[in-house]
């Protein structure tokens, strides 16, 4: 493990040679070689657009875009790339199923069903599709260790939900939720998944879950940023009306009329991200290079470690404490504001979030304005949980 641990170090160039401590992985990883190659051949090489040319960049351009799609796909388990639409994040992908989907489905008796530990991303798409449909928006409780309450759960889901969205893991607490147990719960639901904190870190099969529609971004797994996924079923993406409308997604356009593009490109309007793409295509290759059993192995010993280490420290609290996380870890420090321990462990050079993360609901719940979050990936060692629990006592003795 130890020589993968270098390998994997060495492969990012910003933090290779730094004295920066990275833990903010959970709002953005950093980018290996492999994908800062891929852009940089791409822009040097063959930089044009994609799909309506003849000329022999356009033909290339065109045949790397849709080959990083097919390599995306094969690595959520989608056995097809048409079910695999570019978007600029998660964000997006989700508004596009809440604009698109959502009101093919929801009506003034139906429901949908969210969790209070969903990223702002999985809470205003819905309560505008809800809004607009007069559906109502229900949210599942929390246990005391972050997890979700199953018995509220089930009382929520009911003969009326018509969709239940949920992140795959928890951006502010770590805790990975059981979408298969959430499944069997939902008499005939919709599920829609937030994929941002599960994409980078777990296993990842769309068919094997049976979800309907799963969305995740490609800065958060080694990948550009403005580059994202959303799939979906294809039967219910080919019953869908596109969101967004212009050009690249059309069949016929006349002055009265038009018709659209199949899948996937319905979807995607505009010139897309061509390059984003195909560093997104990149990052996989780099991300499947090693077993993911090694990478949780690694992540793992590192959020066991960080919390542990975390724990000895006088006045500072862990939030969120599920059996099964990410590798996340979540505290606040008494007496102190989440931002002032933020900025000293920045005087450190120890980078962490601070905030709400985008959580406010759970922060709510939980009585508190926001934590520090520190959380992992591959490249960080356990030299880097050492300096965080450094810095953190440092800290504890200005405030």
């Amino acid at each position: 493990m130890a020589a993968l641990e270098e390998v994997w170090r060495s492969d990012f160039p910003l933090i290779a040679d730094s004295d920066i401590v990275y833990l903010d992985n959970a709002a953005s990883a950093q980018k290996p070689r492999r994908v800062l190659e891929a852009l940089d051949t791409y822009y040097r090489t063959t930089n044009a657009n994609v799909h309506r040319g003849v000329h022999k960049l356009s033909e290339r351009a065109t045949t790397q875009f849709e080959a990083a799609r097919e390599r995306v796909a094969r690595f959520i388990g989608a056995s097809d790339p048409a079910s695999v639409i570019w978007t600029r994040g998660t964000t997006e992908a989700i508004n596009l199923v809440a604009l698109a989907f959502a009101p093919t489905v929801l009506h003034e008796s139906s429901n949908v069903v969210i969790s209070v530990m969903e990223h702002h991303s999985n809470i205003v798409p819905w309560q505008q599709a809800c809004l607009a449909s007069g559906a109502e928006l229900r949210a599942i409780e929390l246990t005391a260790s972050g997890e979700l309450d199953l018995d509220d759960a089930a009382a929520k889901i009911d003969a009326n939900t018509a969709i239940i969205a949920i992140g795959h893991a928890s951006n502010a607490l770590g805790t990975v939720n059981p979408l298969e147990h959430l499944k069997g719960l939902a008499k005939g639901a919709y599920l829609v998944v937030d994929g941002a904190q599960g994409a980078p870190h777990l296993p990842v099969d769309v068919e094997a879950m049976d979800c309907d529609f799963y969305a995740f971004s490609g800065h958060k797994m080694y990948g550009p940023t403005g580059i994202g996924v959303l799939y979906g079923r294809p039967d219910l993406l080919r019953a869908m009306p596109p969101w967004q409308t212009g050009g690249e997604m059309i069949e016929h356009v006349s002055i009265k009329r038009s018709s659209f593009a199949d899948l996937p490109h319905k979807f995607e309007a505009g010139t897309p991200d061509i390059s984003g793409a195909i560093g997104l295509g990149a990052a996989v290759d780099y991300f499947d290079s090693f077993p993911l059993a090694a990478i949780d192995a690694h992540e793992q010993n590192l959020l066991s470690a960080a919390t542990s280490g975390l724990q000895q420290i006088e006045g500072v609290e862990i939030i969120g404490t599920a059996r099964n996380k990410v590798p996340v870890v979540s505290f606040t420090m008494q007496g102190a504001h989440p931002h002032d321990v933020g900025t000293l462990l920045d005087q450190q050079n120890v980078a962490v979030r601070t905030g709400h993360h985008c959580a406010m609901p759970l922060m709510e719940s939980l009585g508190i304005p926001g934590t520090i979050r520190a959380s992992f990936s591959l490249y960080n060692s356990t030299a880097d949980v050492d300096r965080l629990i450094a810095a953190v006592q440092k800290a504890r003795t200005f405030l």
